[in-house]
């Protein structure tokens, strides 16, 4: 009985192993050039004085949450965060 646990276990993180995301994929490529520019976008952003406003903070933190997405291989999550966070450096600026 304590083998097929063991072998149980074994298996099942095996299975779930495979789960995280694929570094090679075109996601994973959208979510790192994404977060290349939208750091530069962010960067820019606070250069020109924008770096106090709520729109700015608010693009910040979807930035190193989408970084924390990128470590564990999520990138749709990482993905849809950078577009917000984007779309956030935008409104910063008006």
């Amino acid at each position: 009985m304590r083998t097929f646990v063991i072998t149980a276990s074994t298996l099942l993180l095996v299975a779930t192993a495979g789960c995280a995301g694929n570094p090679n994929s075109s996601l994973a490529a959208q979510c790192e050039n994404g977060l290349k520019v939208a750091y530069g976008e962010l960067d820019f952003a606070k250069a020109n004085g924008f770096g106090g406003t709520v729109e700015y903070s608010k693009a910040a933190g979807l930035l190193t949450a989408a970084k924390v997405q990128q470590e564990f291989g999520k990138y749709p999550n990482c993905v849809d965060k950078v577009q917000r966070a984007r779309a956030y450096i935008v409104k910063s600026r008006k």
